[in-house]
């Protein structure tokens, strides 16, 4: 067995201080909790190629909705409200004004699971990795459903007709969904796609594409 190395050492001897102190008086606080996990990881993770450890740092939306996932309490309605208007203001727009991308190039990238591992470069083109969590295509038999079918999404919403007035507000929202899920859905599962950086500006309005075209197979 490899020797622990000295920061992981340090940081579970001060863990153990720090349970015996909050042990003596009462139950540790989520105050002292969260302090603890912090020393712990920051004991025990380094940096490693493109991969880097301050990728652990919650922001205030993480950590709102850790903590009441762990305390079995959702979040009341005004710190949902709070949490996704502050994470609409994230939300980058298409600089060119444009939506829609390439359905087949959305297919491409939504099957893609690759990417953000220490092993990756900088120049390494992330996937979706979409099907993970969601039915998008029928003929797809291997798919996740942590997140709904987003089969027939376009059709159900009515994009295919181009007079529909709802149009735009879908393509916005849906827009909205990948770059930044969390302004829809306070603390949902949904990776931040375009907010944290995982895909770029043209890798969403492809995926925008495949789920709205009407001649993509999400559609038919």
């Amino acid at each position: 067995m490899k020797k622990m190395n000295s920061k992981l050492r340090t940081g579970l001897a001060v863990a153990s201080v720090m349970l015996l102190a909050v042990g003596c008086t009462s139950a540790p606080s989520v105050a002292d909790l969260n302090a603890l996990t912090q020393q712990i990881v920051k004991a025990s993770f380094r940096d490693e190629g493109i991969v880097k450890a301050s990728i652990l740092n919650t922001d205030e939306t993480n950590r709102a909705c850790s903590e009441a996932d762990a305390s079995g309490k959702p979040l009341d309605e005004k710190a949902t409200s709070a949490i996704e208007a502050a994470n609409l203001k994230t939300i980058k727009w298409p600089s060119d004004g444009k939506f829609l991308g390439d359905w087949k190039e959305g297919e491409k990238i939504a099957q893609n699971g690759r990417g953000l591992t220490f092993t990756d470069d900088e120049k390494t083109v992330n996937g979706g990795n979409c099907y993970n969590c969601h039915q998008m295509d029928p003929k797809e038999i291997s798919y996740g459903t942590i997140g709904p079918s987003l089969y027939n999404y376009g059709k159900i919403r009515g994009v295919s007709n181009p007079n529909s007035p709802e149009v735009k507000l879908i393509v916005e929202y849906t827009w909205g969904k990948i770059w930044n899920a969390k302004a829809y859905n306070a603390c949902s599962n949904m990776p931040r796609a375009g907010h944290s950086g995982i895909l770029t500006e043209t890798q969403v309005r492809h995926l925008v594409g495949l789920l709205l075209d009407p001649k993509s197979p999400v559609n038919q």
